[in-house]
């Protein structure tokens, strides 16, 4: 068989790739070559600078050295780089730290030759098609360029064009890092969960995900849609017909980069209330979606002169499905319940600890680890000091960082870097667990609301000061409203489902033999500013009214016979 047709970079197919350069030989032999030098020249210096016993004393050197190796090897192994920056159960600490440095950019290509891709993949010269062009790129990634412009309509736009000969590049890197892993994979000592080959495979399908344009765009919808009414996102507009594969024009943002702390303060906005808005939005992404940005560095989002939060760039993107969102919120809830037993089992069914792992001897590392984390109360929460516990932890139990969650750990860090930027005195869990007391409280599927319940019932007793603190910060959250939840949570406290509840509530209004009337009184001091008495009343008769004309009274506290209840999640 002759030599293949390279294939199509629309798509990653390992076995095209490789019947295509099979019978290219001198290209991969000289690729290779380059790529082992440079790699060994840098282990000799860790060789030496162990030998002169200097090892500790130059790791900051050697780690920026790195750095520096993996941007001038290219693209795709800036792509590498920056994703072993996500996995410190595979790079120690002092190595992640400046892989998060890795920048994402390299020098421009020449605009004539932006300009004749432009023409070749829409049709007709740039000058046809644009009002006006920047005459040099405003930004230059390792990818891609964005020039600003001007449509013939007069819209400001941003025209992000493909850097030319990219696919031979990343096919051939991807074809010496599939040899490599094959050769040498069996014998590196890495916790990985699959064959080496196959991670290769996945980033490999990423990779060739995020250089096509046309599906950045359908990201850049479906993300839109996802916040589609809510005045704080903005997500610029696809103009579809100046758009291919190799080519994306784009609703051009006005605004000020995160980066820039003095410039947004200076625009008068209040700091506080700009970061809540971006964690909400990163934790609805996380939690309600379960679709997510999973490249929010600093470049791919802005505060709009209207006070928004800006994301561009939808290349990388990633999907959670309902369970993991839902087994994500026990995580939380047990995290910031100091319950470490549950938290090891949500790790187990997370899949960061092999099924069949005896939790048992890391249930203490794992309270030391928070304990370490929190400092002396939960609210000193540190997500950036968490995950380099975490990564020294790894390396002493079968921990292994699922890809799904190498993503959400790097653009957590990310964010929590840009929020202390913005506001010093930030703090995560103050930002983040009122969003999950509203999503815990509204507890719109019947997984939220067992979890509800999870969270006030504990040890077959009701906690009354853990709904008064739920109560109390989700109101802090800004945007929740209590009156349109008390008819769905009176209703489900009247429903069958809502027989565990009752029965727990009666007996915490009635324990040691009198009505606890003081306990009621302060959840009424939470919520009276927005309940008024005569209307929850009504809503609490409508309710029980609906309920009795269906339900015997006998069965208030009592389940008949053969009729199961809704009960918490077993731990």
């Amino acid at each position: 068989m002759g030599p293949q047709t390279l294939p199509s970079w629309r798509t990653y197919d390992p076995e095209a790739i490789r019947r295509y350069y099979r019978w290219r030989p001198l290209q991969v032999i000289w690729r290779t070559g380059y790529v082992l030098w440079s790699l060994t020249a840098f282990v000799i210096s860790l060789v030496w600078d162990a030998w002169e016993g200097q090892t500790l004393a130059r790791q900051p050197r050697r780690a920026a050295q790195l750095r520096e190796l993996i941007t001038e090897l290219g693209p795709t192994f800036i792509k590498v780089g920056q994703a072993l920056s996500t996995r410190p159960d595979l790079v120690r600490k002092d190595y992640l730290e400046e892989l998060t440095l890795l920048q994402d950019q390299l020098p421009p290509f020449p605009t004539p030759q932006a300009l004749q891709i432009i023409a070749e993949e829409l049709g007709r010269p740039a000058e046809l098609l644009y009002l006006e062009l920047s005459p040099t790129p405003v930004a230059a990634a390792s990818l891609g360029q964005v020039y600003r412009g001007r449509l013939q309509t007069g819209e400001d736009v941003a025209v992000k064009v493909q850097r030319p000969g990219l696919v031979p590049i990343l096919t051939l890197d991807l074809y010496i890092l599939r040899l490599l892993a094959r050769w040498f994979g069996p014998w590196l000592p890495l916790n990985l969960g699959h064959d080496l080959t196959m991670i290769v495979d996945e980033f490999g399908r990423k990779l060739f995900e995020e250089i096509d344009y046309l599906n950045e765009a359908r990201n850049a919808e479906r993300f839109a849609a996802n916040f589609e009414g809510d005045p704080y996102v903005k997500v610029p507009c696809i103009y579809w017909s100046l758009s291919s594969h190799r080519v994306l024009t784009l609703e051009w943002i006005n605004g000020y980069k995160l980066t820039d702390a003095s410039a947004v303060q200076a625009a008068g906005i209040d700091m506080h209330a700009f970061v809540q808005i971006g964690v909400r939005a990163g934790l609805q992404q996380l939690l309600e979606f379960g679709f997510f940005h999973a490249d929010p560095h600093p470049g791919n989002l802005f505060l709009t002169t209207d006070g928004r939060l800006a994301y561009i760039d939808f290349g990388m993107m990633d999907q959670l499905d309902q369970t993991t969102k839902e087994i994500l919120v026990d995580a939380l809830v047990h995290l910031v319940n100091r319950e470490y037993e549950a938290l090891a089992t949500d790790f187990v069914r997370l899949g960061f600890l092999p099924d069949g792992t005896d939790i048992r001897p890391i249930v203490p590392a794992l309270e030391l680890l928070w304990q370490d984390a929190m400092g002396s109360q939960l609210r000193e929460f540190n997500f950036k000091a968490a995950t380099d516990e975490f990564s020294d932890l790894m390396y002493r139990y079968p921990f292994r960082v699922p890809a799904h969650f190498a993503l959400i750990i790097r653009s957590l860090v990310t964010q929590e870097g840009i929020a202390l930027k913005l506001s010093s005195d930030f703090k995560i869990i103050d930002a983040a667990y009122p969003y999950v007391a509203k999503r815990l409280l509204t507890g719109e599927t019947p997984q939220l609301r067992r979890r509800l319940l999870d969270v006030l019932i504990k040890d077959d007793q009701f906690q009354w000061s853990r709904l008064e603190n739920l109560l109390q910060v989700a109101q802090a959250e800004g945007t929740f409203e209590l009156g349109p939840l008390m008819g769905p949570a009176l209703a489900y406290l009247f429903s069958d489902e809502g027989l565990f509840l009752r029965q727990h509530l009666v007996m915490a209004l009635t324990a040691d033999d009198r009505l606890h009337t003081e306990e009621m009184g302060a959840l009424w001091r939470i919520v009276r500013t927005q309940m008024q008495p005569e209307t929850l009343g009504r809503l609490a008769l409508e309710s029980l009214g609906s309920w009795s004309s269906q339900t015997p009274l006998r069965e208030w506290v009592t389940p008949p016979a053969g009729r199961s209840v809704a009960t918490p999640l077993a731990r």
